[in-house]
């Protein structure tokens, strides 16, 4: 669509879910606003992935923002209300565990060591950074994390643990990612973790704890992000989109620009990682063909085999 076209468009679109994809579709829905000259009103909300996934299934709101891929239980929520959707992969994220600037010793962590501190057998135990790795301070961990309508929170546990929402609950949780930053800042004992964007945005604030997915320490950077080495904490992030209001035009044309070349550089911009482009003419593709339900099975896939996924399913 040449952009003078956009001004014929015009009608609501309510979106709802992920805190990290946020970022990412307010920026998509601002400059797409612009473009129809304010007569495509996208409203985004920030309930959690699994919060906006029950608002989706409900009828509630026509995009869901996700920072995992639909839950078998969200699938069959879903399915008892006669909802179908297109799942669309939008960019690539990945989870940075963050402490606070005058943190000295925590330079690395183990994957074993962040389920030794956030795992479900943590709770009332592991206080103290002593008791994560000897050598480390003997003083009181100040912790923040998502809250369990986070799909950041789900990923992160199913990851570091083994189970999706396997995780102490003896820490301040919460779904706005902005309190989970003043949290870890504002103490020298404070640590998290959130989406990647969120952390470069407030890179003067934290500091970026590298990991040891088994192969050496590796930090969160854009480059290692998308190449998979940021393992194996890196992840997709979708929207969904329900088929029922796919081909409304006002609709269709903004999903079209989430995935053209100029939303891929909003992904980029507020600090997340673009798709190849092959493998955003492989979500165009499923789009535009009004390929309805996940082929992501739950599964959170790394890096290169996002495309892999998506050509085996066409």
């Amino acid at each position: 669509m040449e952009t003078g076209d956009y001004a014929s468009l015009s009608g609501d679109i309510d979106v709802d879910g992920s805190s990290t994809v946020f970022p990412i579709t307010e920026a998509v829905a601002e400059e797409f606003g612009k473009l129809t000259n304010g007569q495509v009103r996208v409203t985004v909300g920030v309930s959690g992935t699994g919060g906006g996934f029950k608002k989706f299934c409900n009828g509630e709101i026509v995009v869901s923002d996700a920072s995992r891929p639909i839950k078998a239980s969200e699938v069959q929520l879903c399915s008892d209300a006669g909802v179908e959707y297109i799942e669309i992969p939008v960019a690539i994220d990945g989870v940075t565990v963050i402490a606070n600037k005058d943190n000295t010793w925590a330079q690395c962590i183990t994957i074993k060591e962040l389920d030794r501190m956030w795992g479900p057998d943590a709770e009332d135990t592991v206080m103290k950074w002593s008791q994560v790795r000897d050598g480390w301070p003997d003083d009181e961990m100040e912790m923040y994390a998502p809250g369990v309508d986070s799909g950041t929170f789900d990923y992160f546990t199913d990851t570091v643990s083994g189970e999706s929402g396997a995780s102490r609950g003896d820490f301040t949780a919460s779904e706005d990612d902005n309190l989970i930053i003043q949290g870890v800042s504002g103490g020298k004992n404070g640590v998290g973790y959130l989406g990647y964007a969120y952390y470069s945005e407030n890179a003067d604030k934290l500091k970026a704890v590298e990991v040891d997915g088994g192969s050496g320490c590796v930090p969160p950077t854009d480059a290692n992000i998308n190449q998979g080495t940021y393992s194996p904490l890196s992840r997709p992030l979708f929207i969904y989109v329900r088929k029922d209001a796919a081909s409304t035009p006002h609709i269709a044309e903004f999903i079209r620009y989430f995935l053209s070349n100029e939303g891929q550089a909003l992904v980029a911009e507020v600090g997340y990682i673009p798709f190849p482009q092959p493998v955003y003419d492989l979500i165009l593709a499923r789009f535009e063909n009004g390929a309805t339900g996940t082929v992501f099975g739950g599964e959170n896939p790394m890096g290169g085999a996002v495309e892999e996924v998506l050509a085996n399913s066409q």
